[in-house]
This record gives structure tokens, C-alpha cells and sequence, in this order.
């Protein structure tokens, strides 16, 4: 029991045994994590807003604790291009962008995203994520891409223009002022797309990020990009990040609250995608409270140190199971050669131009952006593919809150599903050729019989649907004067609770006085342990419930053969 909570609250106690093959193949995939997540961090910091060195800052400490709390020990986390969006859009309402005020409530943001997610998963409500259906989550995701790829036209065209309340604006403004380029960064863009597509295209096996920014800080300090008007990282200051109390105001607070929860559900369903790469092929298991807890914590890190807001990062996680990675050692030997960067070698990067960051940021969304998925939405169903495209509407409307995108889809999501719920498809059955009771209006049958009629209710039976089903009921009971039975084939019932039991007891006596019995035929453990407990089934008569389909409708018959009121079968 004590090693049970141990392993708990020490998670990385799990790890694999480490021996001297797997920490040479740790050493491999930390170095070569290294190599994309420093040049990766400086431009996810870039589109949050915040100092590129801040995401150094984030690449190094959040990282650590992320992998030494969390569930899966292959998993790397730091800056990734989602969540700076978000942090970018959630701060950008309540505080001018690069002021001192916005730069604090993004460590702030950071704080209160991450103690949802430590809320979440010490309630062991990672459940709760499944709100998030994936046409919501793919519509946002689409939308998404897209408004990161335009932020950065500022960046690759050198244009400068003030941001206002709506970022498609903002986008047109950019396009409108195209005599104002800046040649040189145009070149940069361009020229940092093309290499990193070439290393991709023909040599992917290389570390292309790191070698286009090496090349291209040096074309920049060789052709004094910054002296003739370009935009250049600058100076990073050099050293660890500095630890405090992240600022807590309680406006902000309040203000930041929903983009909290939006970021926290977000940047987890990153997180989880790779978990789950990650589970199926190493062939071992992840806790997804667990993982809640690591990047909650991450995250509560980040702010302490001056940081952003971390995730889970699909590519370098991706990157890190390709070099073999075997335990959660690789992760702190990247976040050592983020260490070693920070106090030797800031200097290096101080030519580094932003339009090369920019363009990494462009060619990394870009496989983000899968409009397939929302075909595919449509085809699956009208509720899931209205859902996908109002939240890719929604949230390209609402940019830069691009969280109002998500919170419209999930709300539309979640209606749909309580109204489907609340009228589920009730079919009227008939006897198919082969025997079997079907859908009498799909397979054109005849009506049962004058004095039987029957009905399949394909949903669970409660308080939200109960007068659904009896308005159904007593529909078939109008339209048939001569009913003598209504035969509920109840094998779709799955649940029951007391306000259906009411009604079905309050049911079972009104079609009594009118001469009308209702009978259920295969009903499932779950509804009949009610039925009983209830003292339903007494009411019902143990006669009328039957186990099987065609035990009912033989029993039904023979009744209505020794009936001297029988009418013959239509």
C-alpha cells in the first residue's frame, strides 16, 4: 500500500531500470530533442508575445518537472504553437501585447491553467475531457492553424500595424499595406521555408531546424539584417530563469478564468495524443490523471519562473520515440542542453531573424491543417458536422479570442446531445420475412396485427425523455382504437431511473382502464433489477415480461387465438 502511494506521488519511481545501452539511446534522443526545442521554444514564445528567451525558460524547468510527475517518461513538453496561441489571444483583450502588464498575466494565465489541471486530476475527472468531441476539437483545430499561420505575415513581410479587437482586420490591414515590405525579411521567410522543406523533403534524418537558424543568424549578422530595419531576436539575457511569485490580480484572475479552462482542456488534448502514440507503440500504459497532474504542475512551474504556459508537443515527442528513446532521461537531458544554452551560448542567437521564426511557426501548423476531417464529420452524422464547422467559424469570427471558437462548439456539442437524448427514435416494428420483428417503415411491412402493436425504444429511459416515450405510447393507442397489446421491445434500454419507472407505472393503469396491455420483451439485467426493486413488475405482471422477442409475440397470439374476440392478422 505504501509503495502504491509512493509510486503516486513519485511517478518517475517507475521508470525502466536504467542500464548503459538504454541511457547511450536517452543520451541520442536528448540531444536530438535539444536541437528542434530551442529554436522551436524562441518562435513558440514569439507567438505568445512574450520575450523569445521565455520560451527557453519554459523548455527548461516545466520540462522537468512535466516528465518526473507525469504518466509517460516519453512525452516532451514545453512551448508548443497551440497553447501560445491561445495565450497570445487570451491575454492580447486585457493588456496592450509586449507591455510589462500582458507579459505578467501570461504568467499568471500560466498559474491558473495549471491548477485546473491539477484540480482535474487529483478529482480523477479526466473523463471530463471527453466534452470535447473531436469534430469540435478538429474544427478549432483547423480554424486555428490558419489564424496562427496569418499572425505571422507581420513578422515575414516586416509590416507593422496596430492590433485592434478583431484579427481578421488586422490580416486585411497587413494585405492592404503590401507596398510597405520589407525586401530583406521577405527574403528571410522565404528562405528559411525553403531550407527547412528541403531538410524535410530530402534529409530528414538532419536536425534542419536548428541548422536553418545557425545559417541564417549568420546571413544576418554577415548582411546586418537588424542595421537595415529587420527584426532580430536581440538580446537574451543569460542565465537561469530567476524564481517569484507570479502577480495575482483578482480583475485578471476573474478575466482569465474561462481562457484558463479553455487552455488547460486544449493543451491536454495535445498532451494526450502523443501519450497515446506513445502507450500503443512502446506497448505500456498511461494514466491520464496522472498526466493531468504533470503538466498541471508543469504549467504552476512555468509561472514561477517567469514562463508561459507549456504542453505536451506532438513533434518533439514524435522525434523522441524516433531516436529510441527508452525512459524519461532523455527529457532531462534536453532540458540540460536548454541549461547549457541559456548560460553560454544566448549570445549566439542575438542575429537571429524573427521572419526565420515566423516561417518555422507557418511549416509547423501546416500539419495541423486537415480540412478532411471535417468532411468527415459531415459523413459521420448533421450534429457532429454542424458542430466541426461552427466552431471553425466561430473561432476564426472570435479571433484573437479564439477561445469564444471552441466554448461555441463544445456548447452547441454538448445541446445537441441533450436533445438527441431527449427525443431518441422510437421504430414501429413489423414481422420481416425472415421472422424477426424490423423496422416495418424502412423495410415497407405491414402493420402486426389489428389488436398488437409494437415498438422499439432505442435509448436509455429517464427523466429528460420519459414524456417522449409515453407521448409515443399514447400516439399508437389513439391511432388504433382496436389495440389490444403494445408489445416495448426493450433490448435498447440500457437505464432506467425513477421518473421512467413513474411513468411507466402511471402508464401500465391507464392503458389497463382502456382494455390496452403493455408487454416488454427483452429487456436487459439493468432494466429489469429496477422494475423489480420498484415493485414495477408486479404492476406489469410477470406474464407480460418475456425474455425474447418471439416468446412474446407466440404468447400474444395464443392469447388472441383463445379470445372470442379475435380479429384475423391483417
Amino acid at each position: 500500500m505504501i509503495k502504491k502511494i509512493v509510486r503516486r506521488l513519485l511517478p518517475f519511481l517507475g521508470w525502466p531500470r536504467v542500464d548503459g545501452k538504454s541511457l547511450l539511446h536517452d543520451l541520442g534522443a536528448g540531444i536530438a530533442v535539444s536541437l528542434l526545442a530551442i529554436p522551436q521554444s524562441l518562435a513558440y514564445a514569439q507567438l505568445a508575445g512574450v520575450p523569445t528567451y521565455y520560451g527557453l525558460y519554459a523548455a527548461f524547468i516545466p520540462s522537468i518537472v512535466a516528465v518526473l510527475f507525469g504518466s509517460s517518461g516519453l512525452l516532451s513538453t514545453g512551448p508548443v504553437a497551440m497553447t501560445s496561441l491561445l495565450t497570445a489571444a487570451s491575454v492580447g483583450h486585457i493588456a496592450t501585447p509586449g507591455s510589462a502588464e500582458f507579459i505578467s498575466y501570461v504568467t499568471l494565465l500560466a498559474l491558473l491553467s495549471g491548477l485546473f489541471q491539477i484540480g482535474l486530476g487529483l478529482a480523477r475527472a479526466g473523463v471530463l475531457l471527453n466534452l470535447l468531441s473531436h469534430p469540435v476539437l478538429m474544427g478549432f483545430i483547423n480554424a486555428a492553424a490558419l489564424i496562427i499561420a496569418l499572425s505571422q505575415l507581420p513578422a515575414l513581410s516586416g509590416i507593422v500595424v496596430p492590433q485592434t479587437d478583431h484579427f481578421l482586420v488586422d490580416i486585411w490591414h497587413v494585405l492592404t499595406r503590401l507596398d510597405g515590405l520589407h525586401g530583406m525579411s521577405v527574403a528571410f521567410g522565404l528562405l528559411a521555408m525553403v531550407l527547412l522543406y528541403l531538410f524535410r523533403r530530402f534529409a530528414p534524418r538532419l536536425p534542419g531546424v536548428l541548422i536553418m537558424v545557425m545559417a541564417l543568424t549568420a546571413l544576418s549578422y554577415a548582411t546586418d539584417f537588424a542595421e537595415h530595419g529587420g527584426s532580430v531576436v536581440g538580446e537574451i539575457p543569460a542565465g537561469m530563469p530567476s524564481m517569484s511569485v507570479p502577480a495575482v490580480s483578482w480583475r485578471a484572475t476573474i478575466a482569465l478564468l474561462p481562457a484558463a479552462f479553455v487552455i488547460a482542456l486544449i493543451s491536454f488534448m495535445e498532451a494526450m495524443s502523443s501519450c497515446k502514440v506513445i502507450a500503443i507503440k512502446t506497448r505500456t500504459r498511461w494514466d491520464e490523471n496522472q498526466e493531468l497532474i504533470g503538466q498541471g504542475l508543469a504549467k504552476v512551474v512555468a509561472a514561477f519562473c517567469h514562463s508561459m504556459p507549456v504542453s505536451g508537443s506532438f513533434s518533439r515527442s514524435a522525434l523522441n520515440l524516433a531516436s529510441h528513446a527508452r525512459t524519461g532521461f532523455s527529457a532531462l537531458i534536453a532540458a540540460g542542453f536548454v541549461l547549457l544554452t541559456l548560460l553560454y551560448f544566448t549570445p549566439l542567437l542575438y542575429h537571429l531573424p524573427k521572419p526565420a521564426l515566423a516561417a518555422m511557426i507557418i511549416l509547423a501548423v501546416a500539419n495541423l491543417i486537415d480540412f478532411s476531417a471535417l468532411r468527415h464529420a459531415w459523413q459521420a452524422g448533421r450534429d457532429d458536422g454542424i458542430a466541426a464547422a461552427l466552431a471553425f467559424f466561430a473561432t476564426l469570427a472570435f479571433a484573437p479570442n479564439i477561445q469564444n471558437g471552441i466554448l461555441t462548439g463544445i456548447t452547441f456539442s454538448l445541446g445537441a446531445f441533450i436533445y438527441r437524448r431527449m427525443s431518441p427514435r422510437i421504430v414501429s416494428l413489423g414481422i420481416h420475412g425472415d421472422g424477426v420483428l424490423r423496422d416495418a417503415m424502412h423495410h415497407g411491412l405491414p402493420p402486426l396485427h389489428q389488436k398488437i402493436a409494437a415498438l422499439r425504444f432505442d435509448a436509455a429511459l429517464f427523466f429528460a425523455n420519459v414524456s417522449f416515450f409515453e407521448d409515443a405510447i399514447l400516439k399508437v393507442e389513439r391511432e388504433n382504437p382496436q389495440l389490444e397489446y403494445i408489445l416495448v421491445v426493450a433490448s435498447g434500454i440500457n437505464h432506467i431511473d425513477a421518473s421512467a419507472v413513474e411513468m411507466l407505472r402511471g402508464l401500465v393503469r391507464r392503458l389497463g382502464e382502456c382494455g390496452i396491455t403493455l408487454v416488454f420483451s427483452g429487456a436487459k439485467r439493468q432494466f429489469l433489477d429496477v422494475v423489480q426493486r420498484t415493485g414495477l413488475a408486479a404492476e406489469i405482471g410477470d406474464r407480460n415480461i418475456f425474455g425474447a422477442d418471439d416468446m412474446a409475440l407466440k404468447e400474444l397470439f395464443r392469447r388472441l387465438a383463445e379470445s372470442p374476440k379475435t380479429v384475423p392478422a391483417s
